[in-house]
């Protein structure tokens, strides 16, 4: 049996895998990311997309399995068919939405899926960071994620920190105003750990909260990085225990956004299993 995932609101990694690739799953479903996509969109030649549509449909009506699936952008051919199939799979937990530019593709997918099963809005170009937060506030939208490949070849971004910390921070902000769970970021591309903790490092810096990956190694890394720290989980116990002897006083205006801080620490450090220092 699989064991019990850290749900999709608080999903520090996202695991991409190749919906042509059958023989996957099972092991990404068995691994430690906190949640697991099944990719029939960028990962599959156009020319086996009905036979990768169909495998992905077919392991997640097992009745024992789940996962998310990206499906191909609003603009395609594709798009159509993917919803039609997914529409009611028993183990579907949500799509993700390639290339989203407008909150009607979000409210689009999300009413032809029956209107119950949530979109993460992947926003890959300059056109889908501008309109982050009309994304953000659309019917249907769950969170935010970012493409970061596809924008840096629409834009001519290079790969640079200061060079991507726009389009994340937007993101950031959009999800703020649109009242979702903080977004996630797009996926480090290598194989070196210390290269990982690294710009793991900076997507907790700029406020997201999550983090696509390519390798089921790479989501022990991203978990540890991504969770509060044990340091942390101290301060925001030390906090709420001083809160409560001083009869929940508010003391003056810095102590509410504290407040709000250390509880949110303490629910995420009770749901990942962080230990204070």
């Amino acid at each position: 049996m699989a064991r019990r995932r850290v749900g999709p609101e608080d999903a520090r990694s996202w695991l991409l895998v190749n919906g042509a690739r059958p023989e996957l799953f099972d092991p990404a479903h068995g691994s430690r990311a906190d949640q697991v996509v099944l990719d029939i969109e960028d990962a599959v030649d156009p020319a086996r997309k009905d036979e990768a549509r169909a495998g992905v449909c077919r392991w997640l009506s097992d009745g024992e399995r789940s996962a998310w699936v990206r499906i191909n952008d609003h603009s395609t051919p594709y798009w159509e068919d993917d919803v039609a199939a997914l529409a009611g799979v028993p183990g579907l937990l949500g799509v993700v939405l390639a290339k989203t530019e407008a909150a009607e593709h979000v409210t689009e997918t999300y009413d032809r899926l029956g209107g119950a099963t949530p979109v993460l809005a992947l926003v890959e170009s300059a056109l889908g960071i501008e309109e982050s937060v009309s994304i953000a506030r659309a019917r249907g939208t769950f969170r935010l994620a970012f493409g970061s490949g596809d924008y840096r070849r629409d834009t001519g971004t290079s790969a640079d920190d200061l060079a991507m910390a726009y389009p994340r921070s937007r993101l950031v902000v959009a999800s703020r105003i649109g009242e979702l769970p903080g977004p996630i970021d797009g996926p480090t591309v290598t194989h070196s750990l210390p290269v990982l903790r690294e710009q793991s490092a900076v997507t907790v810096s700029l406020g997201l909260t999550g983090k696509l990956c390519l390798d089921p190694d790479q989501a022990p890394v991203l978990n540890e990085i991504i969770s509060p720290a044990p340091s942390d989980v101290a301060w925001a116990q030390d906090f709420l225990a001083d809160f409560d002897a001083r009869d929940q006083v508010i003391r003056d205006g810095s102590d509410l956004p504290r407040l709000a801080r250390a509880r949110k620490i303490t629910r995420l450090a009770e749901t990942f299993g962080v230990q204070p220092a």
